[in-house]
């Protein structure tokens, strides 16, 4: 009697190296953090937005594409907008209509900052350059200067060889 048997109908059980995996680990415990990341699992805390009363706006005017971006005096980025992330797609990316639209969207989350003067340096030789200084203009931010920062080659690139007809 001092033998006990086992039932026969019970799987015999693993020897468990760390008794403490048999429970599954607990995230950690993180205070005044909310859930605002884009993905699981990617938390972030929410900005505390700091005062900015003087701005500087890029605005970049390609033939396809307005990218609109809003900085500090330092240069640090306070907000930016493209025209693809507004919702146009292929062409109508690099019209004036698409220009207004980036701008005042970029302008928009620079108020949340308190942007009221700006200088605006304008690169590129796209369509939207005057459309996106008019919608910046009509956003409510004070516009101070407007400076042409397009690059100019000096004597850049050979030019292709000459054709024979």
């Amino acid at each position: 009697m001092s033998e006990e048997k086992k039932p026969q109908n019970e799987p015999a059980k693993k020897p468990v190296a760390n008794p403490q995996e048999r429970v599954p680990p607990r995230p950690p415990k993180v205070a005044s953090v909310t859930a605002v990341g884009k993905g699981p699992g990617k938390p972030q805390v929410r900005r505390h937005y700091r005062s900015v009363p003087f701005a500087r706006i890029y605005v970049n005017c390609s033939f396809n594409n307005t990218l609109v971006t809003i900085t500090d005096e330092k240069g640090g980025a306070i907000a930016w907008s493209t025209s693809g992330s507004n919702g146009f797609r292929g062409t109508k990316k690099g019209t004036p209509f698409a220009a207004q639209i980036t701008a005042s969207k970029a302008c928009s989350k620079a108020a949340d900052y308190g942007v009221r003067q700006a200088q605006i340096f304008v690169s590129g030789p796209g369509p939207g350059r005057e459309t996106a200084i008019r919608a910046i203009a009509a956003s409510g931010i004070r516009v101070v200067s407007i400076k042409d920062v397009t690059g100019i080659p000096h004597n850049g690139c050979r030019p292709p060889k000459a054709r024979r007809v």
